[in-house]
């Protein structure tokens, strides 16, 4: 049997650095055995400039919820044309978390170094397809990427931070 796992200090301090270093500047830390698993739970250590591509999960089981133990993470939902239509600035000590229903349309940006957000779905976890990728967003690597995080992130400009002087 594994030992319960406390988010501790340690813990999110190590899971914090190793998305500083990560190429995509975000990790994270898996509590199911695996991918097949039918309930997914993780930690998410995001950081500024990290580019979660706009997406959305069509089964009706993929909803999804977040709550945030660490930083400031800016949740963005769209409609079907990309249309900003809600910003919710997650924070421990304010509004620490949001669940996002299957086939909503959204992206997180860090609005802090060291954000980390507890992520809780259903499995198994299958790569997205096409049909739940936005068309009218860059893709992740696109060159035009960066600038349009940039300007996802400006949508909460009473955060500190300031990573994108």
């Amino acid at each position: 049997m594994t030992p319960a796992q406390p988010f501790d200090r340690a813990l999110l301090d190590a899971l914090s650095s190793e998305a500083k270093l990560a190429p995509r500047r975000r990790k994270n830390r898996n509590f199911h055995a695996s991918d097949a698993d039918v309930a997914h739970r993780l930690l998410n250590a995001i950081e500024p400039g990290s580019y979660v591509a706009p997406h959305r999960h069509l089964d009706p089981n993929k909803g999804e919820t977040m709550i945030v133990v660490r930083g400031q993470l800016g949740v963005v939902v769209f409609d079907e044309t990309g249309k900003i239509v809600q910003t919710t600035l997650l924070a421990p000590s304010a509004t620490c978390g949001i669940d996002i229903p299957h086939g909503t349309w959204h992206s997180v940006v860090a609005c802090w170094p060291g954000t980390i957000f507890f992520e809780a779905k259903a499995g198994p976890y299958l790569p997205l397809d096409r049909s739940e990728q936005a068309p009218w967003a860059p893709a992740e690597g696109a060159p035009e990427a960066m600038a349009y995080v940039q300007s996802l992130t400006k949508l909460f400009p009473a955060v500190g931070g300031g990573w994108a002087k």
